[in-house]
């Protein structure tokens, strides 16, 4: 367990890869992990927490530590697509949705993103409403107000205004996102 600016995280490792960043106060059964044993001494839980320290104290703006990502096809996909999101940058539910080829399953990615097991490194916390408003989050809205503070994000109004394009005729338009194999 360690502490940061967002409450206690338990950090869980599974054959040499990060499989869980736990919240002080996670919804039991959320992430399913089987049944665990706790380390007094394990180096890379010692290198993911070194890390996850750097990022709060704003030296860090991605993580180069293994992960163990445990779900469905579906839910590893939206894990995927959360990693490609760019620090200090939002995505909409349907912005995912759209990215991983399934447009109109914008729940379904609101659902595997409250499921994200490794949150922080997987950065669901740069999920926010089709309005640009934060919406729910498995450590709390406060920590993920938090987490986008910290990386300088926008949502809300300021989002939507850094999300637009304008084209030479002078069109406005969204900001378009890479497709995932």
């Amino acid at each position: 367990m360690m502490s940061s600016p967002v409450g206690k995280l338990t950090l869980v490792a599974r054959e040499a890869a990060l499989a869980a960043i736990l919240w002080e106060r996670e919804r039991p059964g959320r992430v399913r992990l089987g049944e665990m044993v706790e380390s007094g001494d394990d180096r890379f839980l010692g290198t993911v927490e070194s890390q996850l320290n750097e990022y709060f104290a704003g030296q860090r703006d991605r993580f180069d530590v293994p992960l163990h990502f445990e779900g469905t096809e579906f839910q590893r996909a939206v894990w995927t697509a959360l990693l490609q999101i760019p620090y200090g940058e939002t995505r909409t539910y349907g912005e995912i949705a759209s990215q991983i080829r399934r447009p109109t399953a914008v729940r379904a990615v609101g659902a595997a993103n409250g499921r994200n097991p490794i949150s922080i490194i997987a950065p669901c916390h740069r999920v926010i409403g089709a309005s640009g408003e934060l919406t729910g989050f498995a450590g709390g809205l406060p920590a993920k107000e938090t987490l986008l503070s910290l990386e300088g994000a926008r949502w809300g109004s300021a989002r939507h205004a850094a999300h637009s394009v304008t084209n030479p005729q002078g069109q406005t338009g969204a900001l378009q996102l890479p497709l995932l194999p």
